[in-house]
Formats: C-alpha cells, sequence, structure tokens
C-alpha cells in the first residue's frame, strides 16, 4: 500500500441476484485512530472490488462486510512524488500534502470513446503539452466533428433499453485505463459526468436512475486521486431536469464521495449557484474573464474559466479564437488568481479536431500557455488580484454609499465621489474599464499584464520596503529581460507601444533602514 495511490481489494464471489450496480459489499479502513468506510462494486465474471485511498501512512486494518467477507492488515508507506487529491485551499487549489496545485487547463470531451491508436496519439501529445488537467466526459458525445459510435457503453441494455443495474465492464476497464495514464502523466481528470449532446439516451435516464450511475461511479472511481467531478457540460441544456434536479445529484456526489473530490457545475447560460456548501469551486463558460476578482469576491471560491471559447478556425462564433486572444484570456485570468481552460477547433480533412477527439494539436496558443506557466511557477505561491485606486471599489460598495453616503476615506477619491450618480448595470462596466490587471504574491511578487493595451510607459506601485528586480514580458514572442533590479515605490518601465506586454517584479531583498 503507497499513500495518495489506489489500494484495491479483490475477491471471488457468486455473481449478483439483482443489481450489478448496487451491490452490498464495503470496507471499513482503520489508521492511527481514523476509521474509514468505503462501499465495493461488482465487476464482472465473479470478481467484487473495494478500492481505497489511503491519505496517511502507517499500520492499516481492513475489514470487508456484507454479501463477501475477509481481512486483512496492510502497511501504508510513503510514495515518492505523489501529492494527493487537490481541493480547494480559499481562492486557489492544494495537494492533500499542502502542495499548491495551480491548473493549466485544456478539453477533449470525447477522449475515451475513440479508436485506441488516436487515444495514444492524444496522450503523446499531453506529455509534451502545458496542459495537467482536461475535461473529457463519462458518456459518448454526439455533435458537430464528432459522429463516431463508441465501441463501448457504460452500460448494457435490458429489452432495448439502457439499465444502470447492468454495468459494461469493458467500458469502465477503458475509462480506469486511461485515468490512470493521465495520473502517470501528473494530470488531473475533470470528469464531466453528463452532457446534453446525445443520441442514446443517456441524457433522458431520469434522476432515479442517474443516482444509481453516479453512485456505482463514485464506488468505482473516487479512490483515483487525479479526479474533479464536472455534474455536467451545459446542465442548463438538459430539457427533462430541474435545478432542484441537479440540486438532488450534486449533493448526492458530495455526500457519497468520502475523499471529497473537487465538484462544480458548469452552464451555457445562467451560471451554477457556486455558492452551495457542497460546490467546491466555481466552473464557467463565459468570456468575461476580467470579471475574476468579482466572482471570487461574490463566492468566496476558486475562478475557473473552463470553457472561454477555442483557438481555432471554425465556422462556430465560439471555435474560432485567435492564438493570442487564447493567451491574453490565459494571462487575464490567471494575473487576477483566477485559472482558465484551452480549447482548439481548427479545420482537418480527418474531421479530427482537439476539442472533440484529441490527436495533435495545431495553434499556437500552447506554447505561450507554457511560457505563462514557467513564470508562475517560479511565485512562491498564487496570485491574488491587486485592488487599487478605482479597483479597490465593488459594486456593493457603490451601492452602499448611496445610500449612506460616501465614508471620509473615500471622499476625496474622484471615482467613489461621482460612481454614486451611476444606476447599477452601469458600475461594474466603468471599473472593469479602469481596473489594472495586477495581481501578487503577498509583497514577493507583482506581475501587471497590460492586456490589449499598447502603451509606451508602464506604471506599477510597489512596496517602498522592499528592493525588486523586474523584468518586462513579451507574452506573445515569449521574451523575457530584467530592466532593473533595484526597484521600490512607484516606478515607470518604457514599453515598445504594443499589446500582450506585462511587468513582473520579484522581491529580492529587504530595503536597507536609513
Amino acid at each position: 500500500m503507497k499513500q495518495y495511490e489506489v489500494f484495491e481489494i479483490r475477491l471471488k464471489g457468486d455473481a449478483p441476484k439483482g443489481s450489478e450496480a448496487q451491490v452490498d459489499v464495503s470496507a471499513t479502513f482503520a489508521c492511527n485512530g481514523k476509521t474509514q468506510q468505503v462501499k465495493g462494486f461488482y465487476d464482472g465474471a465473479g470478481n467484487y472490488v473495494v478500492r481505497f485511498l489511503p491519505e496517511q501512512c502507517g499500520k492499516y486494518t481492513w475489514q470487508v462486510s456484507g454479501a463477501l467477507q475477509e481481512s486483512g492488515v496492510e502497511w501504508c508507506d510513503a510514495s515518492p512524488n505523489r501529492h494527493g487529491i487537490v481541493k480547494a485551499e480559499g481562492l486557489h487549489f492544494k495537494h492533500a500534502d499542502g502542495t499548491w496545485f495551480t491548473p493549466y487547463g485544456t478539453t477533449v470531451y470525447a477522449l475515451i470513446h475513440q479508436e485506441e491508436s488516436l487515444i495514444q496519439t492524444t496522450m503523446n501529445t499531453l506529455r509534451n503539452a502545458p496542459f495537467n488537467k482536461i475535461r473529457f466526459c463519462v458518456f459518448p458525445k454526439h455533435y458537430d466533428f464528432n459522429h463516431n459510435e463508441p465501441k463501448y457503453y457504460p452500460f448494457r441494455k435490458t429489452n432495448g433499453v439502457w439499465d444502470v443495474h447492468k454495468p459494461c465492464y469493458e467500458y469502465w476497464h477503458n475509462l480506469e485505463t486511461r485515468i490512470t495514464q493521465l495520473d502517470d502523466m501528473g494530470i488531473q481528470g475533470d470528469l464531466i459526468l453528463f452532457h446534453p449532446y446525445d443520441r442514446w439516451g443517456f441524457a433522458e435516464m431520469g434522476v432515479e436512475n442517474n443516482l444509481i450511475y453516479l453512485d456505482y461511479l463514485l464506488r468505482r472511481l473516487a479512490a483515483y486521486p487525479n479526479l474533479w467531478w464536472s455534474m455536467a457540460n451545459e446542465y442548463d441544456l438538459f430539457a427533462g431536469l430541474t435545478t432542484e434536479d441537479w440540486d438532488v445529484m450534486t449533493r448526492f456526489v458530495a455526500e457519497q464521495d468520502p475523499y471529497g473530490h473537487l465538484l462544480s457545475n458548469h452552464n451555457c447560460f445562467p451560471y451554477w449557484d457556486f455558492s452551495q456548501d457542497w460546490i467546491t469551486h466555481c466552473c464557467i463558460q463565459d468570456t468575461n474573464v476580467n470579471e475574476v476578482p468579482e466572482l471570487q469576491r461574490k463566492y468566496g471560491k476558486p475562478v475557473v474559466f473552463d470553457e472561454c471559447r477555442y483557438e481555432g478556425n471554425i465556422v462556430h462564433s465560439w471555435g474560432n479564437l485567435s492564438a493570442r486572444e487564447m493567451t491574453h484570456r490565459f494571462w487575464t485570468a490567471m494575473v487576477y488568481g483566477g485559472y482558465c481552460t484551452h480549447g482548439e477547433t481548427f479545420y482537418s480533412e480527418d474531421e479530427i479536431l482537439w476539442w472533440a477527439k484529441g490527436g495533435v494539436l495545431k495553434g499556437k496558443s500552447p506554447e505561450r500557455i507554457a511560457f505563462l506557466r514557467t513564470i508562475m511557477d517560479e511565485l512562491p505561491g498564487p496570485l491574488e488580484a491587486v485592488t487599487e485606486g478605482v479597483g479597490a471599489l465593488t459594486v456593493d460598495m457603490i451601492e452602499e454609499m448611496k445610500v449612506k453616503g460616501v465614508p471620509e476615506q473615500w471622499k476625496d477619491d474622484f471615482f467613489a465621489r461621482n460612481l454614486i450618480h451611476l444606476p447599477t448595470e452601469r458600475i461594474l462596466p466603468f471599473l472593469l474599464r479602469h481596473r489594472p490587471c495586477l495581481g501578487h504574491c503577498g509583497k514577493d511578487a507583482y506581475i501587471r499584464y497590460f492586456e490589449k493595451e499598447c502603451t509606451s510607459v508602464g506604471i506599477m506601485d510597489l512596496p517602498e520596503d522592499g528592493v525588486y528586480r523586474v523584468d518586462i514580458i513579451d507574452t506573445w514572442e515569449m521574451t523575457r529581460k530584467t530592466v532593473c533590479s533595484d526597484a521600490s515605490g512607484q516606478i515607470r518601465v518604457d514599453l515598445p507601444g504594443k499589446e500582450g506586454m506585462a511587468l513582473l517584479a520579484l522581491k529580492t531583498a529587504e530595503k536597507a533602514s536609513v
């Protein structure tokens, strides 16, 4: 048994007489005074399996109960280079061992539903790409550029109808192989549990069947440390499911997952209610990546733009971003302390588009995302948005001033005095236009990203009590040049008057007192 690695108990028994998805098998694990119970599952051919994720080292005793009984003792040792499940920590993410995790995502919806050679090509591409998180679906997807019939489905049929009580074991073995491959590469799988792009009937199973499916999925997969649960891709497009239905299902996943994997829900139009206690982070489809600070203030959780359109050239408006624009959205979201997800949709003669099926990457944004990652990896921790000047004001603050008046500390602020006269719907657009895209890591690092400004002078306010090295970064050309090694206070740096420039200030010393 290894810490943060799946431990599996396999037992032989008679095939279930009723449901093959909801068998009466569970196990209790005990270590260092902590006890944890997990459900087992049936894996076909008389095989019963219990999977467990040990999160501490030491001596474990375990007891299988229910339809089968067995017991044992295992010693759990530390596993090098394993960090455990990723969980939300404030506005950011951390592994179970306390290591920060910064997601650089991509999307291949029908990854596991392709032929073996294409899947291996995709895995080889991922091995050399900058991405450490990938969104993909449990169910096959029917949409443009993705009409192939998969080899396996999650269930077998009874009288021509999908039967959630009869798992297709070949399908689940294939899915688990892909999850393990991703884990071996250090990639988190953001597993999409439902989606509406369906011609087989999986999107219309009803809540009762959905819960049986979710129960089986959690029995099989919850012990994998590199998974996130995305309840749906575009939950609001399911005609047969209400918001209350989704509440029931998201709560079920949160309550039945013994390890507390990350859990969220992805929109097409209205955002999910990320304030719910059992939702761990904001999973958003939208283009307004510059609103990361507002979303952080509203929900107090990590903000991930998991779909902000895709780099490509297809006819659909969501699939023809330039590489420069995709790069820009990553920089904006991340400098503000949020996170972004890549996707790619270029026409090809074989109709293999990365966003749908995988294959090879053709765009120019991945190498620039890799460049961004090298910069962010140098920082001692995650970025937080710097709110200075007009950026320190929020819509809520302005609305409160309308009622209570402008407080003393804001009376000399031009924007505070004048924004109180604007209607509510015009306040946020004004703030977004005038706020600098500026992030900091305590007093150790500051980044100002100038977005699409073509300024010839970059201004940034640094603490007076620190000494900073200042670099000019060209986010498109992927260059970095040190222009000052002893900066403090307000600095003014000559810039080339082109978009996509940034300033990075890294603290090198405390300023000597006079």
